[in-house]
């Protein structure tokens, strides 16, 4: 059984056949499913999914937060509806927020001042932070620092970055999320050499879905949309580029997103 830690199912790619996504994920063998929550209406949006699918999937759970390109829609009202969508009970992280300084849709001012206020929350509430970051790893990692003491815990989401940023993440006792990234034999060479650095116990899957479909796959989806079914590629991924063995590498992370998410099993 495997756990998908970031899934867009609140996306308009997913509108249609939202169920029979779901559907597949099951058969697939993915026991949970982490919504990621990138914005107030987004984030209302993916809790709504969990409330509607709580019979048929009752894993789902769910991220709340702002994505560091919108963050110029921070307001004193889109925050205080952040913190009231924290005390829901399917919400089990802060985020995405972060940093991406590749583009710059909302300023670094923006984003920076949004980040401050989703690492806040995430102290406020105990919760995990779910983090994005691009092209804006030694600010990201001195804005971390600052607070590191008082954050439970966080995911770098969708890790591509290089050696020495990887370990800069790992000095400060952060998670590794690896998306399809690691499947892409054009941009993932760099991953495929480091990520054997990344202690198992600290590592989790995700699609990232709709985007980044694994290349490993032996027949895409005509549509060119990823899903959570796809995640065992991802996972194979992995073991092609590690020592472990795959069923290793899939209980390891499952029990690792299991605590970190702060699931009774």
């Amino acid at each position: 059984m495997l756990i998908d830690i970031g899934v867009n199912l609140s996306n308009s790619r997913f509108d249609k056949d939202i169920e029979q996504v779901i559907e597949r994920a099951q058969t697939a063998g993915i026991e949970r499913l982490i919504l990621t929550g990138t914005s107030v209406e987004e984030s209302r949006a993916v809790i709504a999914i969990c409330e509607k699918f709580e019979s048929q999937f009752p894993g789902s759970r769910t991220s709340n937060g702002i994505h560091p390109h919108d963050a110029k829609t921070l307001s004193p009202s889109n925050l205080a509806a952040l913190r009231e969508l924290a005390t829901h009970q399917y919400v089990v992280a802060i985020g995405e927020t972060g940093l991406d300084f590749h583009r710059t849709l909302s300023t670094e001012k923006q984003q920076e001042k949004s980040f401050e206020a989703h690492i806040e929350l995430a102290i406020e509430f105990n919760m995990p932070l779910f983090l994005h970051e691009r092209d804006a790893a030694p600010r990201q990692i001195q804005m971390l620092q600052s607070y590191r003491d008082n954050i439970c815990n966080g995911v770098i989401h969708c890790f591509t970055g290089d050696k020495k940023t990887l370990f800069r993440y790992l000095d400060m006792d952060l998670h590794i999320g690896i998306t399809g990234w690691i499947c892409d034999e054009r941009r993932g060479q760099e991953l495929q050499k480091i990520i054997k650095n990344i202690p198992l116990d600290r590592l989790m899957l995700e699609t990232d879905a709709p985007y980044l479909t694994p290349r490993n796959m032996p027949a895409k989806p005509k549509n060119g949309r990823n899903e959570p079914a796809f995640l065992a590629h991802v996972l194979s991924g992995i073991a092609a580029v590690r020592a472990e063995h795959i069923d290793e590498i899939a209980t390891t992370t499952t029990a690792t997103a299991i605590k970190f998410f702060g699931f009774t099993k």
